[in-house]
């Protein structure tokens, strides 16, 4: 889908959500509501028009701008010298994470021990990268999807893996909004994949409300993570108890797996 399409998409939405029809749109600028659906309907609309209907929508047409950028197709990943490049510095890594969970560059150093400089060069650094698009006054969009993450193989994966993980669960997870689950299940590969893809929509989910949430103050939002796993696993501890015939019938299932699969990494 093309950006002009995106935008009239986007301008759509905000119209029946204000309640606007085409015929009560068409009186407010002076058109017929004819002429109203032929220009939603071929999608040709001047930027001097946009503004006209925004503007007698009360719909901000930066807004409009803003999301249609928001839901334009972008990559779900870096590439491996990407990521690479960001974990270089951890600084840029600190600056990058910021910027998935749209923080300005006022934010930022108001938190942080970055300087202004510092952030910035950040910033251009990540344009560079492809990560984002730097706009004047420092302002940025994102050029990664809502399904962004980081490589299973990569470099910022493994770090999360090495000092992230252990230092998130050290919490008690008993906070306002917050839990913690550990739900095991015996699943056939169609069942773990149908799981996979329900987790995939769960993220997705927590895009959209991150969206939705960015009109809110800044002191009504709190910063939370959600970090999931799902995989094929037993605790350790628990594996040395299994009897010597459970022991084997759990090896011979690994290997049919693998067969059935391929070798799963770890």
């Amino acid at each position: 889908m093309s950006s002009p399409e995106l935008v009239l998409q986007v301008l759509r939405t905000e119209l029946r959500r204000a309640g606007i029809t085409y015929k009560a749109l068409a009186e407010r600028i002076a058109m017929s509501e004819s002429s109203v659906k032929r220009m939603f309907g071929q999608k040709d609309m001047s930027l001097s028009r946009l503004a006209q209907i925004c503007k007698a929508a009360g719909v901000a047409m930066e807004d409009v701008l803003r999301q249609a950028a928001d839901v334009t197709p972008h990559a779900d990943t870096l590439t491996l010298a990407q990521e690479r490049s960001v974990m270089a510095n951890p600084k840029l890594l600190l600056v990058a994470i910021c910027c998935l969970g749209h923080w300005t560059l006022e934010q930022i150093i108001e938190t942080y021990d970055l300087s202004e400089a510092e952030c910035i060069l950040g910033l251009i650094e990540l344009d560079k990268l492809e990560f984002i698009e730097l706009k004047p006054m420092n302002r940025y969009r994102l050029r990664v999807s809502s399904a962004f993450h980081w490589r299973a193989d990569g470099p910022v994966q493994e770090y999360f893996r090495e000092f992230v993980v252990t230092d998130y669960f050290n919490g008690r997870f008993d906070g306002v909004g917050e839990t913690l689950m550990c739900v095991p299940a015996r699943l056939s590969l169609a069942s773990a994949a149908a799981m996979l893809q329900k987790i995939q929509q769960l993220a997705a989910e927590l895009a959209r409300l991150q969206q939705e949430d960015r009109r809110l103050p800044v002191d009504e939002r709190d910063g939370f993570t959600l970090l999931l796993g799902f995989r094929s696993w037993e605790f350790a501890a628990f594996t040395v108890l299994r009897r010597p015939s459970m022991m084997a019938d759990a090896k011979s299932s690994v290997v049919h797996q693998i067969h059935q699969t391929g070798p799963r990494k770890r």
